[in-house]
């Protein structure tokens, strides 16, 4: 009777927002991106293998209205679609996921985030070109891919989508928050229970999955800044105190980005952290930063164990994005 109540409890924790007190949940942004190209399946095994509790599936829309893995609506900054398909670039001289049928995007290959504007790698030591092939996922291949390591090895990892550029899928004809959603219907996904968040840039449509179309999965409202031009938002408002209350109502966590939290360090070194996450906290929202990566490091943290540091444990932050889910899963098992 004791390991029956023992191994409930267990469960519990395991399907709660955070998995215990003081241990941030993981979440690998792209997959484990820090070492092989962003949203490749193979990242997303590395990420499960390295202790991930989250894969994260960055959302957008073939022409048929397939969802398929990709953090950008274009194709042209990790895949060889500028050689493959030369002639099939709009007018601002991007190629567009939406312009594509699924065939046409399998047949493209994955690679690094190249810059556009110099034809560099964005981060130069990461995976290098031409060493393996790798191939856009759609949604449903990569949850059955998760959920199929998840029947092999007894583990629980959960899935964590975001709706990219809904406004802008709507432009084009295609209602992609209704789609995705019926997707993670399709497999399994359809309460707070469930082992999944799904997020949005758009506060807009973020409501809207929560009131419209009756989502009952936990909502995280992802917070940007105003020059991305995510979405139709001012998001220095939103991330006031009445703007968090206001998220509150239809959403479960926020996922602000690390400049949003730590801001610096004052005269005497000490972190200076904001209110967001207090406020979150008080409004009964977690909070997932985006992206710690030993590569990039805020300019107040040497390593990324200090950094881990400041949001853990100072900050108090209840989960975070990571390339390299490795590095933070061993801090968290160390602290």
């Amino acid at each position: 009777m004791q390991r029956l109540i023992l191994l409930s409890l267990l469960f519990a924790f395991e399907n709660d927002l955070m998995l215990d007190a003081g241990k941030p949940i993981v979440i690998a942004h792209r997959g484990a991106s820090g070492y092989l190209p962003e949203h490749s399946l193979a990242a997303k095994a590395l990420a499960y293998g390295q202790g991930a509790d989250f894969l994260e599936q960055d959302v957008v829309l073939s022409k048929e209205g397939i969802p398929v893995v990709l953090h950008d609506i274009h194709v042209d900054t990790v895949t060889d679609v500028a050689t493959v398909f030369p002639e099939r670039k709009r007018d601002d001289g991007r190629y567009y996921a939406i312009d594509f049928t699924l065939a046409e995007l399998k047949q493209l290959h994955l690679n690094e985030r190249i810059d556009l504007k110099t034809g560099k790698r964005v981060f130069p030591d990461r995976f290098p070109a031409g060493q393996s092939s790798f191939r856009i996922p759609t949604l449903a291949e990569e949850i059955k891919f998760i959920q199929g390591l998840n029947a092999s090895t007894g583990k629980k990892v959960g899935i964590y989508p975001e709706i990219k550029k809904p406004a802008w899928h709507k432009q084009q004809g295609q209602d992609i928050s209704l789609i995705v959603l019926k997707i993670l219907q399709q497999f399994g996904y359809t309460n707070k229970d469930h082992n999944v968040f799904l997020q949005c840039f758009d506060p807009i449509e973020t409501r809207r999955i929560r009131e419209e179309l009756k989502c009952r999965l936990k909502l995280v409202q992802l917070i940007g800044s105003n020059s991305w031009k995510e979405a139709d938002v001012d998001y220095d408002t939103l991330r006031t105190a009445a703007g968090i209350k206001l998220i509150a109502e239809y959403a479960d966590g926020i996922g602000p980005g690390m400049p949003h939290i730590v801001t610096g360090r004052d005269a005497d070194g000490k972190p200076i952290i904001t209110d967001l996450v207090k406020n979150a906290h008080a409004a009964g929202l977690v909070v997932h930063p985006y992206t710690f990566r030993k590569d990039d490091l805020p300019d107040y943290a040497a390593t990324f164990d200090e950094a881990m540091t400041i949001f853990c444990h100072q900050a108090n932050i209840d989960g975070l994005f990571t390339d390299f889910p490795d590095l933070a899963v061993k801090f968290r098992e160390q602290n």
